[in-house]
Parts: C-alpha cells; sequence; structure tokens
C-alpha cells in the first residue's frame, strides 16, 4: 500500500502512476468489495473538511490520486517525496486498458445522454474490444436510483466511472457504493466525459508540460476563479507549515 500523506487538512497517496495502474490490476484481480478512486487537488483542501460525509469518504478511500500540481509540490516541500502528478481525468484512460486486458466489464454512468453515448463510442474507438457492459446518463430523478443500482449489478460490472461533477460524485459513491455487489473500482471522473466527448478542449499538450493545464482552463472558462482563488490560500499554508517545521518555535 503507498504511504498517505497528510496535506493541510486532506490527503493525497504517495504513488506513481505506475504503481496507481499497478494496484487497480490487484483490486480488479482480488477485490471483493467497491474499491474507490478519487482525486486529490487543492481545492479539496478546502471543500472536503467543510463537509461530513465528503470528510469521510476521502479518508476511507482507497486511492487518493495526486490529481493536482499543488499536491506534487506540497509533498514535496513538507515530506521531500517526489510524487508523480496522477491525473484523474488521465487515469480512467490507465483503467479502460487494464479493463480491457483483463476482459472486465465496465458501467458508465453520469454527464448528458449524448455526451454519455459520445464517450462510450470514442472509447469503444480508442479500445478495441474493451467491454462496456451499461451506461446511464447523470439525470436519473433520486427516486428511480434503487433501478439504476440494479442495472449496474446486473451488468456484472467490475468497473463504475461515476462522472456527476464533485461533490455530487463522492456523495453518490458514499450513500451508493455499498449497494454494489460486482463493481470492485469505482472511479469519479468530474467532467471527463465531456473532454473524451469533445464537447470541453484539453490543454494542449506545452500547457500540460509546464504544469499550467489550470491556467489554460482558467482563460477558457473564467467563471472557474470562484473554485482557483482558494491556489494562493493553499500555497500560503504550505509555506506556513514548512516554515513550522524547520522553525518549531513559530509553528
Amino acid at each position: 500500500m503507498a504511504q498517505r500523506l497528510d496535506i493541510l487538512n486532506i490527503w493525497v497517496d504517495a504513488i506513481t502512476r505506475s504503481e496507481a495502474r499497478d494496484r487497480v490490476v490487484e483490486i480488479l484481480d482480488q477485490g471483493r468489495r467497491p474499491h474507490l478512486v478519487l482525486a486529490s487537488n487543492p481545492e479539496k483542501n478546502y471543500t472536503v473538511p467543510a463537509d461530513p460525509v465528503l470528510y469521510d469518504i476521502y479518508r476511507k478511500a482507497d486511492l487518493l490520486l495526486p490529481d493536482g500540481i499543488g499536491m506534487v509540490m506540497a509533498a514535496r516541500l513538507l515530506y521531500g517525496m517526489k510524487l508523480e502528478r496522477v491525473p484523474g481525468s488521465e487515469f480512467i484512460f490507465d483503467i479502460c486498458d487494464i479493463a480491457r486486458a483483463k476482459s472486465k466489464g465496465i458501467f458508465v454512468y453520469g454527464a448528458r445522454e449524448d455526451v454519455n453515448q459520445t464517450a462510450c463510442e470514442k472509447l469503444l474507438w480508442r479500445y478495441p474490444g474493451l467491454n462496456i457492459v451499461g451506461r446511464a446518463n447523470g439525470y436519473i430523478p433520486q427516486d428511480d436510483m434503487p433501478q439504476l443500482i440494479d442495472a449496474i449489478n446486473e451488468s456484472r460490472a467490475d468497473v463504475l466511472f461515476v462522472a456527476l461533477g464533485s461533490p455530487r460524485q463522492e456523495k453518490w459513491l458514499a450513500t451508493h457504493a455499498n449497494q454494489l455487489t460486482s463493481v470492485k473500482i469505482c472511479q469519479g471522473i468530474g467532467g471527463t466525459l465531456d473532454t473524451i466527448a469533445e464537447n470541453v478542449k484539453r490543454a494542449p499538450q506545452i500547457w500540460c508540460q509546464y504544469h499550467l493545464e489550470w491556467l489554460y482552463r482558467l482563460l477558457k472558462e473564467p467563471k472557474r476563479i470562484k473554485r482557483q482563488k482558494v491556489l494562493p490560500l493553499f500555497a500560503f499554508g504550505i509555506m506556513q507549515k514548512r516554515m513550522s517545521q524547520r522553525f518549531p518555535l513559530m509553528g
């Protein structure tokens, strides 16, 4: 198991992408329950502790991916550990690749009907032989949720991707994960289906290479400033904690 690091008010697993893949293989081979794969980033440091349900599900998650460069830099400053960024929006492809190789079934839940359908078609094109055993859009009424759970269980899916956006997808998993009978991997993937369906354009590689994907998305979607305004606060908190480590009397 990867070491879990405390980063201010949340956690992240000290894990590389290759090690995360190995963990998924292990879970698919030996798992006997749903294992939750969630993204850990600076924004979550402020939203998760404020909600007891979110806090509990993040604390119990089986994999907390170092999704944001902020978590990578924080781990280096606070623990001297060189983490590798593992974006949840990319790790879905690792899971699909593993599932195809191991002939495991996938269920895709979330997003609009057209987005869900197109994303599934593109995943099948990208991974010939991928076994998508079921899908459902993210606009199912709460009263119909028992039927959705039945559909997932009847599909015998091994992997469930939940694309409801955060924190809705995490709260859905907190409520329903224990009702899933065959699923071994549950990943919250946010708006990734929109990216796969090409409704939303990902940052060009050069932006990703220099860890500026967050800036690209902000320029494309200025309304994200409300979410990203916590980044300076996060950076200040990390520096403050680092100083207290070096000079304990200041803590």
